[in-house]
């Protein structure tokens, strides 16, 4: 069994989605699955992309708890210090949560930033990747930040897109990512969710390669044609799987997760492609993933990652995921590092909201908009640091507040696009990136 997009999983609702197509035992008038491989290897590899500034944003669907994770109140009253200890990291002076332990083994090449102030509470992924709320986006089409630097910097080679989303679709909607606005559609995501894969295909693939495969296409056809009527169902699945084979690309290739190192894909760990909730899985391969669509050449992935909306069994919860959550962001930190492209690579880690001070009734937490925790690697940033602090309680920021939109600042600064700069929309009225206020988070960029 061939699958394109990593390792077979059913999502909740039992469907295994388009976008990872698994084929297997394919035969059509004498071409086997294993003929078209063999054409595929030997088609000359893609070059790899000249060096390029890139991020991948983690999005934490429904709010981490920031206090059981790098904020940890060992000395506050139990209600609110919660059940886990903090432990040592590789900087000293730094604790993150027991249940973080290769986290913590990486801590030297990350920055936590505990005073991030600004959201408002409410359930949406816009703020987080906008820069503003739900009812402005709404209002006034505010794009996507990848919508914004696919505007700006455009695709880095021919066959790959500035922006890939890798969200899955979630059930409540507001978690989903929002596209290029006011920018036109030609700005939107690729989205390794839905059909956007199959026109994926056809748009990202060398042309002559495509000729070349549209040739043997054709021949497939001309066998359908002389199907006998009974089988011409099985038939017009078998063609529609090769045509998936045949018009595979770079990008594609880059979303195969089994062409990497075993060593690689233990290090990164399984996880699960079930939903959490109404919202995202904790599903270690789209890491994986995104980290080698930076490498195809993409500018920007995002990605949404577990559920975190605890407001009952917060604990349990955490103990079940957050190990998942440990060995993925740790290996896909490790893995930046490790490949050489701390410099060129930003990773953000971060949410809409935080969680309340006070463990309610139902041993849970609730919404937390003052304050909440963001982690940063790579991007040639400034690591092995904590940023701002909060009080004793963990409710407020104490020192050194940093608005929501600096965090995004900050990615554009990594990417070279000044945030405060304007676009132009789709009715030729400028429009600025993010407010004239907003810059990039200092103790990370220096300035």
């Amino acid at each position: 069994m061939w699958n394109f997009f990593g390792r077979s999983h059913r999502y909740c609702d039992g469907l295994t989605r388009r976008s990872f197509l698994q084929v297997g035992g394919l035969g059509i008038g004498g071409l086997t699955l294993a003929d078209l491989n063999a054409a595929e290897s030997q088609r000359p590899a893609a070059t790899p992309s000249s060096r390029h500034k890139s991020v991948i944003m983690v999005y934490l669907s429904g709010g981490m708890p920031h206090q059981d994770t790098f904020d940890l109140k060992p000395g506050a009253p139990a209600e609110i210090r919660g059940e886990f200890n903090p432990i040592a990291t590789t900087v000293p002076g730094i604790e993150y949560c027991e249940l973080l332990p290769k986290l913590a083994g990486v801590a030297d090449r990350c920055s936590i930033v505990r005073s991030v102030v600004g959201q408002r509470d409410e359930h949406s992924s816009f703020q987080s990747l906008t820069g503003f709320t739900m009812g402005e986006v709404q209002r006034d089409g505010i794009p996507n930040f990848g919508s914004v630097v696919a505007r700006i910097q455009g695709a880095t080679n021919e066959v790959t897109p500035p922006f890939v989303d890798l969200f899955p679709t979630m059930q409540h909607r507001p978690y989903n990512s929002t596209g290029a606005g006011y920018l036109g559609s030609a700005f939107n995501q690729v989205r390794a969710d839905g059909e956007d894969l199959a026109s994926m295909r056809l748009r990202y693939i060398e042309s002559p390669a495509f000729a070349g495969r549209r040739s043997l296409l054709d021949q497939l056809d001309a066998f359908r044609r002389q199907a006998d009527t009974g089988s011409i169902d099985e038939m017009n699945e078998s063609y529609r799987r090769a045509f998936d084979v045949l018009t595979s690309s770079r990008l594609v290739d880059a979303m195969n997760v089994e062409r990497e190192d075993k060593h690689v894909l233990e290090r990164y760990g399984r996880g699960s492609a079930k939903h959490l909730g109404d919202g995202a899985p904790t599903w270690n391969d789209q890491l994986l993933i995104a980290r080698r669509l930076v490498e195809a050449g993409v500018r920007v992935v995002t990605v949404a990652y577990g559920f975190w909306d605890t407001h009952g069994n917060n604990f349990a919860h955490l103990k079940q995921h957050l190990p998942t959550f440990d060995v993925g962001i740790s290996a896909l930190v490790e893995d930046i590092y490790a490949r050489g492209l701390d410099e060129d690579v930003s990773v953000v880690v971060w949410g809409e909201f935080g969680r309340t001070p006070k463990i309610n009734d139902k041993a849970g937490r609730d919404h937390w908009a003052p304050v909440q925790s963001a982690l940063f690697a790579g991007g040639g940033m400034k690591v092995g640091q904590v940023i701002g602090s909060t009080d004793k309680t963990a409710a407020y920021a104490a020192d050194r507040p940093i608005h929501y939109r600096d965090v995004l600042a900050t990615v554009y600064h990594n990417l070279g696009i000044d945030s405060t700069e304007y676009l132009r929309d789709t009715s030729e009225r400028p429009v600025r990136i993010l407010p004239e206020d907003c810059r990039p988070i200092r103790e990370l960029v220096g300035g």
